[in-house]
């Protein structure tokens, strides 16, 4: 197979968006996300994101079919429940950039894309001047319920790339759950690393 990764900024964003939105919901419903997404949030969601100066949407293609993504913009940019828990831990909003999903078809993963993404979105934070990059990851117990056997956490991956957990720094957001009846809190995690 030969995969693409590239990054696409500016009016080309709009052009990946449904791709990104049926990505998100096939592979945020497997855990740790496990979640019930819809199209038309979806839409939204990453309509907003698009329209953020400086956002970069990385993409993996094999061919012409989108099989993997990840997003990026200013901290500035987003919601404001994205920014409060970093600046209550004492970081200039104004110099982080955040790390918004990355997603990516089972059957592409292991083949260095997952770097790639990492690359092009940190070139992109420190071409706009960005002293830190932020993500999130949802926290899960070790004892879930719906955790498969075989389940890998991604944390030696993004140690390795030069991230730590912020200790007690988080971010809340509610979202439904595959099996759930409405939308339940959810808690994540933020990490971090200065560019």
């Amino acid at each position: 197979m030969s995969v693409t990764v590239a990054p696409v900024t500016g009016a080309g964003l709009a052009e990946v968006i449904p791709a990104l939105a049926a990505l998100r919901i096939t592979v945020f419903r497997a855990f740790p996300y496990l979640y019930d997404g819809n199209a038309a949030y979806e839409a939204d969601y990453l309509a907003d994101f698009a329209a953020a100066a400086g956002a970069v949407i990385v993409v993996a293609r094999d061919g012409e079919t989108i099989v993997g993504a990840a997003t990026a913009a200013p901290l500035v940019t987003q919601d404001e429940a994205w920014q409060a828990p970093l600046a209550a831990a004492g970081f200039d909003i104004a110099r982080c950039f955040y790390f918004g999903e990355s997603v990516l078809l089972p059957r592409y993963r292991g083949q260095g894309m997952g770097h790639a993404f990492f690359d092009h979105r940190e070139a992109q934070a420190r071409a706009l001047g960005a002293s830190h990059v932020a993500f999130c990851s949802v926290i899960r117990a070790g004892n879930h319920p719906a955790r498969p056997a075989d389940h890998r956490p991604l944390d030696a991956f993004w140690r390795g790339r030069g991230y730590a957990p912020l200790a007690g720094v988080t971010a809340r957001f509610d979202w439904k759950t595959i099996g759930g009846e409405g939308e339940e809190r959810h808690e994540l995690q933020y990490w971090t690393r200065a560019l």
